[in-house]
């Protein structure tokens, strides 16, 4: 049996959005009080501990939706581009009806300093005539609906949220996101509505990739592709999507975490605070992914935007796939000069204009014609168990010697380059540690040189690599400290200067050191 679902519907400002984040214990849904903030389905899963902490921990698919009734603010019909932004009324709607629809239970989040409106009386007829979305199930009662009253800051409102039990739907939970009143309270009674937990394991995803781009560039369209179904709003106008919408999504027998993020434009181009909330949820989804799909849209030209994007991303250091959108528009079209547009001339330009994602694979395909989809994925999986992947210390310390020793670090004053000792000390990104004598010695140009040798011949030549620097003075000091203040570190090589003790296949002592050491040092990675 699939975990229990639980939808939060209600008018807008109600505190819907608070809710999910107050449930989940994280800033998951953008809350502010502009009225239709909120567009797409935004879930969670979380856990539910028992009332007692003795029974089962009961996980739970916690759904935020858009307010009913009001899509827009006052005053703010139309964009700034004089797009009409109460168009998107259908697709809210059709959300919040699938949000019902496959829900286990309904939570009516009425706002108890208002009391009942004649919108909340609206929205408790449509739940009784099955006019919002379908509550029946085969060879089950109606799906229960439970009014949870919101905004109960302190024992003097409990009288008022006690007057929403006119409306039929049992006696009201009450909360409040911003006192944390009855918050436990109110997880307790949600606890004891939900079934008692099955024996399958806790729902969780085998690849998790963020989907990040300009406007329009397709975000959406690719996740309803990948879905098989209208999970997201897609719309013309651009700036729909504002939340990042994780999507849970089966692929050859693995589990796919697709994570929808709002198309972004220029900083200073930001109308409001909402989008810089938007800003920031796409930030996070880039943190949390394990492979970025950075679409950027064949129909246009590279922007200042994509190149921003491009920046982002690689300062995340995480596996990205530029995805080329929209391409059937474009395949075999004439270029500006007259040729026809091929993919080589293409990987040339983008290449030439994102040059901080030289490494990163690039693949062309049309989200909406669902051309060339799933081979993304399948590629995106494929970098992800590239970052992961892990190379011995001895193979490292082999490669990193024999590349100084034929080109190593210059210096004016002759000073010689040395490198004591590497190592791989964590994966996603693979990140090495190089002990040197003088790190000032390794600059930027022969970083870069390095890390071009690096991909060459390390099997890492499509994801981020970190090379970070340590001085040997300051790794002694800290080993010392570390064993209790006794000189282990004197038994080296007299021709390399290695540890020996470190080069044998197996030796831990100074990895666990660098694998524990404080990231100090500095990364450098291609520009």
């Amino acid at each position: 049996m699939p975990i229990p679902r639980i939808a939060i519907i209600g008018r807008p400002n109600v505190g819907k959005s608070s809710l999910l984040n107050l449930i989940a214990r994280s800033r998951i849904a953008i809350v502010d009080p502009t009225p239709g903030v909120t567009r797409d389905r935004v879930s969670a899963i979380i856990d539910l501990e028992s009332p007692d902490q003795r029974g089962p921990i009961k996980p739970v698919e916690l759904t935020d939706t858009g307010g009913f009734g009001v899509y827009v603010a006052e005053g703010k019909r139309y964009d700034d581009i004089g797009s009409d932004l109460s168009s998107l009324t259908k697709d809210i709607e059709h959300q919040i009806a699938e949000a019902v629809s496959n829900s286990d239970l309904i939570l009516f989040a009425i706002d108890t300093h208002a009391g009942i409106t004649p919108q909340d009386l609206a929205i408790a007829k449509l739940l009784r005539e099955q006019k919002l979305g379908d509550r029946t199930r085969e060879g089950r009662d109606l799906v229960p609906v439970r009014v949870i009253a919101t905004k109960v800051d302190g024992p003097k409102w409990e009288a008022h949220a006690y007057e929403l039990s006119a409306l039929g739907f049992d006696v009201p939970l009450m909360c409040s996101a911003q006192s944390k009143y009855m918050r436990r309270d109110m997880l307790d009674k949600l606890y004891e509505l939900l079934p008692e937990p099955d024996d399958e394991p806790r729902p969780y995803a085998d690849l998790s990739v963020a989907i990040v781009g300009k406007r329009n560039a397709g975000k959406s369209t690719l996740v309803n592709t990948l879905a098989g179904e209208e999970r997201v709003i897609v719309s013309e106008i651009a700036g729909t999507t504002r939340d990042a919408v994780d999507v849970m999504i089966e692929m050859d027998g693995k589990t796919i975490m697709a994570i929808d993020t709002a198309g972004l434009r220029r900083k200073k181009s930001f109308q409001d605070r909402i989008e810089w909330y938007a800003y920031d949820r796409a930030q996070r989804a880039i943190e949390r992914a394990d492979v970025v799909l950075l679409l950027v849209d064949a129909t246009e030209r590279i922007s200042q935007v994509d190149e921003q994007l491009a920046a982002l991303v690689a300062k995340s250091f995480k596996p990205v796939v530029v995805v080329i959108n929209k391409w059937d528009e474009v395949e075999g079209k004439a270029s500006p000069t007259g040729k026809q547009i091929t993919t080589e001339d293409f990987d040339e330009y983008v290449r030439k204009e994102l040059k901080g994602l030289r490494f990163a694979p690039m693949a062309f395909m049309s989200a909406k014609e669902g051309v060339n989809v799933r081979a993304v994925i399948e590629l995106a999986g494929d970098l992800h168990e590239q970052a992961t992947g892990r190379v011995s210390t001895g193979k490292v310390n082999r490669l990193i010697r024999s590349i100084v020793e034929r080109r190593g670090p210059s210096n004016k004053l002759g000073t010689e380059a040395k490198v004591y000792y590497a190592t791989q000390v964590a994966t996603a990104p693979p990140t090495l540690v190089l002990v040197v004598n003088r790190p000032e010695l390794f600059t930027p140009n022969y970083m870069r040189f390095l890390m071009n040798r690096l991909r060459e011949e390390l099997p890492f030549d499509e994801v981020p690599i970190r090379v970070l620097l340590r001085s040997r003075k300051r790794v002694e000091a800290q080993q010392r400290t570390k064993r209790g203040g006794r000189d282990l570190l004197h038994e080296t090589d007299p021709e390399t200067g290695q540890y020996v003790d470190e080069l044998r296949e197996g030796g831990a002592g100074l990895d666990d050191l660098l694998a524990s050491m404080p990231d100090e040092g500095e990364a450098y990675f291609e520009d």
